[in-house]
């Protein structure tokens, strides 16, 4: 790793009235990427170009630098490389309990070392060692992307998930949300195991007006209109939209209303009533109030064909502690004592929701991309599985500009950060990956880095190496 160290110098009195005679003393940046080919992603254009970065900022983008008028700690030729905003993964957990804890820290090795300068914590139980990762990293103490996180999950009482704060009265609402607040979180994630309908909508209706980024699951008792119209920023997972896109909606929720049928016996009934023309309408409510959809299409694939895929020689168990793959049994025990029509249902679903992230896209909803990625989630690695869900959105017909797109830029809007991150662009953070080849061509190029800028720490191809032999289990 190389430090872009920033130099200072003490002049005495006579040096300082000297120097009144002489030119304008040159600008110094810290670093320069040279003759690079920098990609826009908002249009797909790409502009060979120098960029000039000063102070962990992009000061300048210049077509036709003049390198005599400045001075530069490190210059890095650039030519032939892609340039790109750091990776965003806007789905990931830190969880597990203390026990874990230094196995999730590990996990921000793997997150560098694959060119993901920023996460999304999607709810955990290890909030207090996630903000010192914060803070360490903040302060170059420690080597890891940014993290955005929601804290503890918003859930009913008897949550599902550990540390999460629990609603089980209208007063709560603002006492969860206060606690939020004091912390504080990026956003409020909101959870679908325990809590009710009104009091899931009321917690999104007050967040709102709180000026609180919300995110979450959905319980299959709300109709997806109602918690467009709470306010909710983002829907995590396409169980919900498709249940948005069901002719037969309101019918199969008062179902669930009356305990007649569960969630999972929900799926057939909502895939085979889904029509294009509530489908269409539904898309537009979500486009209107300008909800983000987080598909997680590559986890929803894994999980599917557990039955059929051997992961035991899986390269990145490597980096996975005893502790973490313990927790994956769970999901792995499911399918072990699925029905073969639960296993088939599961894998017609994973192809359904393929088609349906495809129409979002295609429909002008935005999208994020998210792995998913953490302990309790079988197989579904850090780091590596954000490319491997950008892999998926090309592979179901997404192109591979949107489905960069869905990483960093869609990241930034959604969390009110594009001011400062998102797009290589003057003033915004240097948060820049370098590529050895073009990612619009083939978004597996995403892979292949050639350099990381975060933080004001240059990361070569050999330094992100390092970092992955730093995280394996010993």
């Amino acid at each position: 790793m190389m430090k872009i160290w920033k130099t200072g110098k003490i002049f005495t009195a006579g040096a300082i009235i000297f120097l009144f005679g002489c030119k304008e003393t040159k600008p110094t940046y810290d670093v320069v990427f040279k003759n690079g080919n920098i990609i826009n992603l908002e249009d797909g254009s790409i502009v060979n170009a120098d960029i000039l970065i000063r102070n962990n900022k992009i000061d300048t983008i210049s077509t036709n630098t003049d390198f005599n008028s400045f001075e530069a700690n490190t210059i890095i030729d650039a030519k032939g490389k892609y340039i790109v905003p750091g990776f965003w993964d806007n789905h990931t957990h830190f969880r597990g309990g203390d026990s874990l804890t230094e196995a999730n820290q590990k996990f921000l090795n793997l997150f560098m070392a694959n060119g993901i300068t920023t996460v999304r914590d999607a709810g955990g139980d290890l909030t207090t060692a996630v903000l010192s990762w914060r803070k360490a990293i903040a302060e170059n103490k420690m080597i890891g992307p940014r993290i955005f996180t929601s804290g503890p999950k918003v859930d009913g009482v008897g949550a599902t998930w550990a540390g999460s704060l629990e609603v089980d009265s209208d007063n709560d609402i603002a006492k969860v949300l206060d606690s939020l607040q004091s912390i504080p979180t990026d956003f409020v994630k909101i959870y679908d195991s325990r809590i009710t309908a009104d009091h899931y909508l009321q917690t999104i209706a007050e967040a709102e007006k709180r000026g609180l980024i919300t995110s979450g699951h959905m319980p299959f008792t709300v109709e997806l209109d109602a918690t467009i119209n709470a306010g909710i920023d983002a829907i995590e997972h396409l169980y919900y939209i498709m249940k948005g896109c069901s002719t037969k909606e309101k019918a199969i929720t008062q179902q669930l209303l009356k305990n007649e049928i569960g969630f999972w016996d929900a799926m057939p009934l909502l895939q085979s009533s889904f029509a294009d023309s509530t489908a269409l309408r539904t898309f537009k409510n979500l486009k209107d109030h300008n909800v983000f959809v987080v598909p997680t299409l590559h986890i929803g694939r894994v999980l599917s064909y557990l039955d059929e895929v051997d992961h035991t020689n899986d390269d990145y168990l490597k980096y996975i502690t005893q502790g973490v793959q313990k927790t994956y049994r769970g999901r792995i025990a499911r399918v072990e004592h699925a029905t073969e029509q639960q296993v088939a249902d599961r894998k017609a679903l994973d192809q359904f929701f393929g088609e349906l992230a495809l129409k979002l896209q295609q429909n002008g909803v935005s999208l994020l991309a998210g792995s998913d990625s953490g302990a309790f989630n079988s197989y579904t690695y850090p780091g590596i599985s954000l490319h491997k869900e950008m892999e998926a959105m090309v592979n179901i017909g997404i192109s591979p500009l949107d489905a960069l797109r869905a990483s960093a830029y869609n990241g930034a809007l959604f969390l009110k950060q594009d001011a400062d991150y998102g797009s290589i662009a003057a003033g915004k953070y240097a948060d820049i990956v370098l590529l050895n080849n073009n990612p619009l061509e083939n978004i597996r190029h995403t892979r292949d880095i050639f350099m990381v800028l975060s933080n004001g720490n240059l990361h070569t191809a050999s330094d992100l190496q390092q970092l992955l032999k730093e995280a394996e289990v010993n």
